[in-house]
């Protein structure tokens, strides 16, 4: 899998996360979608060196966008926390 389909997969695996943690972000969409490509990385590296679970280079593989969406996770639960949860 190329550069560009990690940049898809988070963008998708962003709305995702997004979807199952509604709620108004400091960031708002854009942050959320650069949360969900970074979570798409950090997922796939963490699967791969901590849960021996290499992600594979097909794209619609389910551990691929199983580790894509919860890195997205990880990182929107850890920028609520770091940066609250809405734009008061």
């Amino acid at each position: 899998m190329g550069i560009v389909s990690w940049i898809i997969l988070g963008l998708v695996a962003g709305v995702i996360a997004k979807v199952l943690l509604p709620g108004r972000d400091p960031g708002g969409l854009i942050g959320t979608t650069l949360i969900g490509i970074a979570g798409a990385f950090v997922g796939g590296w963490l699967s791969a060196h901590f849960l021996d679970r290499p992600v594979q280079k097909d794209f619609f593989d389910l551990t691929t966008w199983g580790a894509a969406i919860g890195g997205s996770l990880v990182l929107l639960i850890g920028y609520r926390l770091l940066f609250g949860n809405s734009r008061d």
